[in-house]
């Protein structure tokens, strides 16, 4: 493996490292996760289809509890006790998908959950489960049970910005703040999915459409 590890990992390339077992330290996590209005419940989904050996990793049960808001960041603790229960060691390969239309939607999170906690071998498995899937890679039900680690994780401030960061930066313009919600959204235009979401952008931020950044095949 070379001192720097790819964001992005091919579907070709994990098939080989499953079937290689470079293997042994690959770790594959289903990080699926759904809005929803979309009716989708991907814990159910992960137990009928996913990648052979893959755990799921659950965006709402890895976040802290204690909040009032959707999905903030664990603690280190919680994080590394939730990391450890699914088998992976700080120094394994982790690579995260999701079964999402677009190929990428909530894997990327996991993967920046991964950089916060200081693990710096995590990558995204490109085009997700449906581009597995489209290339002919194998799916299955059954699931592993793996053995618990000692997983440690340390929290890296240089990956995070807080409420106050966001707020001084309206004034101060120290970093540009980028929204990777859809156009409609972003303008205002189109609903918020949660409640008590008040519609617009944070002032100062932009918004370049993301999925144009995407191909199609």
């Amino acid at each position: 493996m070379s001192l720097q590890t790819k964001a992005l990992v091919t579907a070709k390339w994990l098939s080989q490292a499953i079937k290689t077992r470079a293997g042994a330290n690959v770790r594959v996590l289903d990080a699926s996760w759904y809005l929803p209005k979309l009716k989708r419940n991907s814990a159910s989904e992960f137990k009928k289809r996913h990648i052979p050996g893959a755990a799921y990793f659950d965006l709402d049960r890895c976040s802290d509890q204690t909040s009032p808001l959707d999905h903030m960041l664990p603690s280190a603790g919680d994080f590394a006790e939730y990391i450890s229960r699914r088998g992976i060691t700080n120094d394994a390969h982790v690579v995260v998908y999701d079964a999402s239309e677009q190929g990428a939607f909530s894997a990327p999170r996991v993967w920046w959950m991964f950089r916060v906690f200081g693990h710096h071998t995590v990558s995204v498995l490109d085009g997700g489960l449906k581009h597995w899937m489209q290339e002919g890679y194998p799916v299955t039900e059954e699931r592993e049970k793996p053995e618990p680690t000692d997983y440690r994780a340390m929290l890296d401030r240089s990956w995070v910005k807080t409420y106050e960061d966001i707020l001084d930066n309206i004034e101060t313009k120290e970093f540009q703040l980028v929204d990777a919600r859809p156009a409609g959204r972003f303008k205002g235009r189109d609903p918020e999915p949660r409640d008590n979401t008040e519609p617009g952008h944070v002032p100062g931020s932009i918004n370049p459409v993301p999925f144009f950044f995407l191909r199609s095949s």
